[in-house]
C-alpha cells in the first residue's frame, strides 16, 4: 500500500482531517515556507494528533539548521521523524536524534545513476537505521515545495531499487497516472491538496481516495 504524506499542515483542523482521511505521515515545516509553523504552533497541533489511538507518523521537514535545534524542537513538539530538505551532509544526519527522511533533490538533466550514487553514500556512513529517501523537484534556490513534476523515468529507475517517496507537483489530476507508472513506495504532496494557498479538506479526501483507488488498477 502506497504510503501517503500530507504536508505542510498548520492547524489542528488540517491534521485531523489529514488523519481521518487516511494519510500515513502528517508534515510541519519548521522552515522558511509560507506553511511554517512555530514550535508551540507545531505542539497544539501534535499534542491533539498523538491522543488518537491510530494515527499518522509525525514529520518535522527543516532545511539547514544546526542538529542541536533540530533536536530541541523535535523533543519539544513531539516529532517522530526529521524530513532535512536542505543541502546537510551525512556527517551532519548523524548528529539527529530521530528516523530521517533524507531529500535528494532533482534537477534539471539529473539522471537515475547521480540519485542512486547519493543513496549509496547515505547507506555507507551507517546511521544505524535506514533513512527514508524523498524524491523532490529543485528549482532555482527554493528547496522545495516548488510544485512542479520532474522526471518520472527516473523515479522509476530508482524506486524499483530502494523505497522512495515522490514529491513534487503532485495534484489530483496527475496522482493516477504517478501510482500507475512508478508505483512509489509513498506520495508527497502540499500545494496539490491547497485551494487559495491553505489546505483544502475536500481535496484531502480526495486525493487520498484516488491513490488507494489507482492501486487496485496496478
Amino acid at each position: 500500500m502506497t504510503k501517503i504524506k500530507i504536508c505542510g499542515l498548520t492547524s489542528e483542523v488540517e491534521a485531523n482531517a489529514a488523519t481521518e482521511a487516511g494519510a500515513d505521515f502528517l508534515g510541519l515545516v519548521f522552515a522558511e515556507s509560507q506553511r511554517r509553523v512555530t514550535p508551540e504552533r507545531a505542539g497544539r497541533i501534535t499534542e491533539v494528533v498523538r491522543k488518537l489511538e491510530q494515527r499518522p507518523i509525525l514529520v518535522g521537514i527543516f532545511v539547514n539548521l544546526a542538529a542541536v535545534e533540530v533536536n530541541n524542537i523535535t523533543r519539544y513538539c513531539g516529532i517522530d521523524m526529521v524530513q532535512l530538505s536542505g543541502d546537510e551532509s551525512w556527517s551532519y544526519c548523524q548528529g539527529i536524534e530521530l528516523p530521517i527522511i533524507k531529500v535528494i533533490h532533482i534537477k534539471t538533466g539529473h539522471k537515475a545513476n547521480q540519485v542512486l550514487h547519493e543513496i549509496h553514500k547515505g547507506y555507507e556512513v551507517g546511521l544505524g537505521r535506514k533513512p527514508l529517501w524523498l524524491l523532490d523537484t529543485k528549482t532555482g534556490d527554493t528547496f522545495g515545495g516548488t510544485g512542479r513534476v520532474f522526471d518520472w523515468k527516473l523515479a522509476l529507475e530508482v524506486s524499483v531499487r530502494y523505497p522512495v517517496i515522490i514529491a513534487g507537483g503532485l495534484t489530483l489530476q496527475n496522482i493516477t497516472s504517478l501510482i500507475k507508472e512508478v508505483n512509489p513506495w509513498g506520495v508527497d504532496v502540499s500545494s496539490g491538496v491547497e485551494s487559495g494557498g491553505k489546505k483544502d479538506i475536500n481535496k484531502i479526501r480526495s486525493f487520498i481516495e484516488t491513490v488507494r483507488r489507482a492501486e487496485k488498477e496496478v
